[in-house]
């Protein structure tokens, strides 16, 4: 099969440090304001910062939470900022792009709203670390935790997601959803994969990685971790109750009828 040229958003890039690791975290943002302040915090508390390179992949923030300087003294090596359209796809294939250009063997993925716990980075290094193609992480696997996860998202994800999902991946998931998550090297630039193809552009890259990853025979894995929702106000989310959930219903069906597969 061959390889099509990658289609990348544009986008400027500032480099704030040298590569230092084996591995990176790509952490898709836009105006998450003192939510996404915070877990950088942590992560640099927990001294994680010293096993994964932090990339930001910004959508176009303009609430002031991608100030340079601190950024810098949160540990951050690289900021991504997306100056064209898409949405989330679009940014992780401008992070996933250049973090296989600056040679990293594995590239870790969390969201930048604070609900997941970034603890749990060192299970996805240990996992890639072992060989492991796609880590999944899972609030309902062994070791995880679901925790105020709204009522109407839950049974959408374990009666809907998780078993077309699981069905077209050929792989037993517990939490298809959950955008933290690891890919091996190998697998991404794998010509059968091709993830920098503009069709997407929204929600589907992650789905789409979820299921060929088994499909190709690589090896995936769940890891316990933990999400949590505010006990009260606003939900940390950028997917709207209509349009955003009839969205990945369709595509839910383009996996089901493969319209993401590689053309032969």
């Amino acid at each position: 099969m061959e390889a099509v040229k990658k289609q990348i958003p544009k986008h400027r890039v500032e480099i704030f440090s040298n590569k230092a690791n084996k591995y990176c975290i790509c952490i898709p943002v836009i105006n998450e304001g003192n939510r996404i302040i915070g877990q950088l915090t942590k992560i640099k508390n927990l001294e994680l910062d010293q096993i994964v390179d932090i990339i930001i992949c910004d959508g176009g923030s303009t609430d002031g939470s991608m100030e340079v300087e601190r950024l810098k003294s949160l540990g951050v090596r690289t900021l991504l900022v997306k100056e064209d359209t898409g949405k989330l796809s679009a940014q992780l294939r401008m992070g996933y792009a250049y973090a296989l250009e600056e040679g990293y063997e594995g590239i870790l993925t969390i969201d930048g709203n604070g609900k997941d716990s970034v603890e749990d980075i060192t299970k996805f290094v240990e996992a890639l670390d072992q060989g492991w193609d796609l880590v999944q992480g899972s609030r309902y696997a062994p070791g995880g935790k679901a925790i105020n996860t709204p009522k109407l998202r839950h049974f959408a994800v374990k009666l809907l997601h998780v078993p077309i999902v699981s069905a077209v991946a050929r792989f037993k998931y517990t939490d298809t959803t959950n955008g933290y998550r690891a890919y091996s090297r190998r697998y991404l630039t794998d010509d059968r994969v091709q993830p920098f193809r503009k069709i997407f552009d929204t929600y589907e890259l992650l789905a789409y990685l979820s299921v060929r990853a088994p499909q190709l025979g690589y090896n995936a894995k769940e890891v316990g971790v933990t999400r949590a929702y505010p006990d009260k106000g606003e939900i940390p989310t950028k997917i709207s109750f209509l349009k955003g959930n009839s969205k990945l219903l369709k595509i839910l069906w383009g996996l089901i009828i493969r319209e993401y597969d590689p053309k032969v």
